[in-house]
């Protein structure tokens, strides 16, 4: 990926907060490379090279400056905008897929050739998908070195690395010191299962619009598995039978803080991508809102909220569950029968946390809902049906849910699921697959959103085609519709008794499910 040379150099000279995270600047004289925000002397014009990525840095034999710590800078990589499976590789790199395993696994989940990915990599990123695998594990590493107090093995260990032994010679070739001599305090280590957890920043690119995404999680949170408290989002989680509890705040800076409560340290790399993934901590606002504004029936709700994310899903199943339950219905109903199926088949929270009570079971796992009995949850038997269909499909495949070539693919895969159709197939691609481009045309928040002065709605048809000048931002600009209509809430119909029956279903048709 070229770099405009001149650009770059003006862009760390004024100490430019906008290509932050966009550009990292590598000194030839030190070694080091840095972000365009760091506070060190700017050196001059004939001793740097710049990067798109930190992978791109660290490939060409630099190592990450200790003074503006580029682990720190949101992380933009995958929202370039430039391809598409890029971007899909590197949300399956930050899940977890080369932790074991290579970049054939990696081209094959993606349904692309090794050699092929590895081209686009290195146009787009400036680096492999091995590099860009190692250089995230050190900077988490990294970053828990300086945020928190835990041992050096531990740090390892829940960075990614396979032993404290591989950790310290990384490092030790990377900085020319132990890890231990990177941390500047000389408080003594304290274990996570100490402190009850691992506290860590998680940077973005501003504006963030939390309030818009608190609102969202609080009007969906499923009782017993979600929970708002002030400003904070908590909820239960289970990973390969271990549970735990993640607790969320904004900070005064520009990041989220996580609490991670997990017996299992080897599970935070996947459990901070997860984080990221549902408060879209990914994405470049500006650059999002820029496009989206010029449309003019777009630009009054750009303005109104800058910041504003898509909201992302903790776990593929959960989100279509929570999408096939809310078919036809209001939210409201279809989270309290969310709540009733996690009540008969959720297991018992084995540790509470005192500051969040309402907190009591995690989400069935697919296993449980597939060989349970959920027709008595009150539900039409169609639907139960689809449900246990759906999470039999999962036991099948369990990566039924993850990045596909293409948008189009990912639709067509998951509307082969029972139950699942054009909206909810898009549904779950914006906040599951992380698909920017995918768009509910057949929502009714959203035509309703779109209606003209005489109070028309457009069809779905004509939704898409004007939403055609979204692309590739439609998600977002979904969002944008979704915030300006009023929270769904259930009306007392006034009828005569005749008219019971099809007033019903046209409520029902208005209230469309907003998973």
């Amino acid at each position: 990926m070229d770099l405009d040379h001149d650009a770059c150099y003006r862009a760390i000279s004024t100490r430019d907060a906008r290509f932050d995270g966009r550009l990292f600047v590598a000194v030839k004289t030190t070694g080091i490379y840095c972000r365009p925000v760091c506070p060190a002397r700017i050196p001059k014009r004939e001793n740097v090279t710049f990067h798109p990525t930190a992978a791109s840095a660290h490939e060409a034999g630099f190592r990450p400056c200790l003074r503006c710590r580029p682990e720190a800078a949101p992380d933009l990589a995958a929202w370039r905008g430039t391809s598409n499976t890029v971007s899909r590789a590197l949300s399956l790199i930050e899940m977890g897929v080369m932790d074991g395993g290579d970049v054939t696994g990696l081209a094959d989940r993606l349904g692309v050739g090794e050699r092929q990915l590895r081209r686009l990599f290195r146009r787009h990123l400036g680096a492999s998908p091995i590099t860009v695998a190692q250089t995230r594990r050190v900077l988490l590493a990294k970053q828990l070195i300086h945020e928190t107090k835990l041992p050096m093995t531990e740090v390892a260990l829940a960075a990614g690395f396979g032993s404290a032994r591989r950790f310290n010679q990384i490092f030790q070739q990377l900085y020319g010191r132990p890890p231990s001599a990177l941390r500047r305090s000389a408080a003594e280590d304290v274990s996570s299962e100490s402190t009850g957890g691992v506290r860590i920043l998680l940077p973005y690119r501003p504006p963030y619009d939390w309030d818009a995404m608190l609102d969202f999680l609080r009007f969906r949170a499923i009782p017993s598995v979600e929970t708002i408290s002030g400003d904070a989002y908590a909820r239960a989680i289970e990973i390969e039978g271990a549970q735990g509890i993640v607790v969320v705040r904004p900070t005064n800076s520009h990041a989220l803080e996580a609490t991670i409560r997990f017996p299992k340290l080897s599970s935070l790399p996947a459990i901070i991508a997860r984080l990221r993934r549902v408060f879209d901590l990914a994405a470049d606002p500006g650059a999002i809102g820029a496009h989206l504004a010029r449309d003019s029936a777009l630009a009054a709700f750009v303005k109104a909220r800058p910041g504003l994310r898509v909201p992302g899903a903790w776990d593929g199943f959960e989100l279509a569950v929570r999408a096939l339950l809310g078919q036809q219905i209001t939210v409201t109903a279809g989270i309290a029968l969310a709540g009733k199926l996690v009540a008969a088949h959720g297991k018992a929270l084995r540790t509470r946390h005192p500051d969040f009570p309402a907190l009591t079971h995690v989400f069935p796992q697919p296993s449980r809902i597939a060989n349970a009995d959920i027709s008595k949850l009150g539900m039409p038997r169609r639907r139960a049906a689809a449900l246990s269909s759906l999470a039999a499909a999962v036991v099948a495949d369990p990566h039924i849910f993850g990045a596909r070539r293409s948008l189009d693919e990912a639709i067509v895969q998951l509307r082969s699921l029972a139950g699942v159709g054009e909206w909810t197939a898009q549904y779950i691609a914006m906040r599951e697959l992380r698909e920017p481009d995918a768009f509910p045309a057949a929502d009714i928040g959203l035509m309703r959103a779109m209606q003209d002065s005489a109070g028309r709605r457009p069809s779905p048809n004509e939704l898409l085609a004007r939403a055609e000048r979204w692309r590739p931002w439609r998600a977002y600009a979904a969002q944008y519709l979704w915030s300006a209509k009023a929270p769904a809430t259930v009306t007392k119909l006034r009828s005569e008794p005749g008219d019971r029956h099809r007033n019903r279903r046209k409520a029902e048709a208005e209230w469309a499910v907003d998973a």
